[in-house]
């Protein structure tokens, strides 16, 4: 039964200062369309407005529950520290998956040389179709945003003076920095496919979330997301002078699960004794 407060006992702010918190989750992402530049030693080349999606595994209990699987979805992980009772600092991993899509047609301007393949030549804003065996491109394993976070947390309840009894209803909101760490899946211009983890750039971000938590500990939470992501060392083959860059913006929905949880509560109470 939710209740008003000032007609209960004076209702306190709840206490999150030194608690510890983590979570795990799932996510959806959106991208914009992005110009990526490839260059190596025989080619120097541009394609503009490149699409690509997200690839999210269809859900079941198998990947997502499975402990030897769990990391194939699209997945959010992070540790965080309440340092005041509204604020906390964390480190999370965002596992967003990239796609570029096949068989699009884009500008591109550059040049090929050398290649052993029929893509050889100049281009100046030039249509050229995205084949297979023209090139294949993927942050699949993946798009990894490792980042630090500034969070505040405010509950809704406690601002309109209401209680419900084991359940806390907040509002959280954000900002992050943090790198890429892509293991980029590509194929070009019939070079052996690379797929090799790669420090490839930096992004940053803000969200907004809705988060319950039951019994003072136990929590879900819903996030949106939106950030922007510049990777300008990205490798495609194996030859270490063969490189692209893109920078983008992306769209984050999340849904975690979480706890709150306070290791060092005795100590401090002792402490005072």
């Amino acid at each position: 039964m939710i209740s008003k407060g000032q007609n209960q006992q004076p209702f306190s702010t709840k206490h999150y200062k030194h608690q510890f918190f983590a979570y795990w989750g799932w996510n959806s992402d959106w991208y914009t369309n992005s110009d990526i530049h490839f260059h190596g030693t025989n080619y120097d080349f541009s394609l503009a407005k490149v699409e690509a999606r997200d690839h999210q595994t269809p859900f079941g209990l198998d990947p997502y529950i499975n402990p030897s699987a769990i990391t194939i979805p699209q997945t959010n992980f992070r540790i965080g520290y309440f340092f005041k009772d509204n604020w906390s600092i964390s480190l999370g991993l965002d596992h967003m998956k990239y796609v570029m899509q096949q068989d699009q047609n884009v500008r591109i301007n550059g040049s090929i040389q050398n290649s052993g393949t029929g893509y050889d030549g100049t281009y100046t804003n030039d249509n050229i179709l995205l084949s297979t065996d023209f090139l294949m491109f993927e942050h699949t394993d993946g798009l990894n945003y490792i980042n630090a976070e500034i969070r505040r947390f405010d509950n809704i309840l406690n601002l309109r003076r209401y209680h419900l009894p084991n359940i806390d209803l907040n509002v959280t909101e954000g900002f992050g920095i943090g790198a890429l760490l892509p293991k980029s899946n590509t194929t070009l211009l019939g070079n052996e496919r690379y797929d090799e983890f790669h420090l490839a750039g930096y992004g940053a971000s803000g969200f907004v979330g809705l988060n319950i938590t039951f019994f003072d500990h136990f929590f879900i939470q819903s996030e949106l997301k939106a950030g922007y992501i510049n990777m300008p060392d990205i490798r495609t083959t194996k030859f270490s002078e063969d490189r692209a860059d893109q920078h983008f913006l992306f769209l984050q929905s999340n849904i975690l699960v979480g706890a709150n949880f306070d290791i060092g509560k005795k100590k401090r109470l002792k402490a005072k004794e």
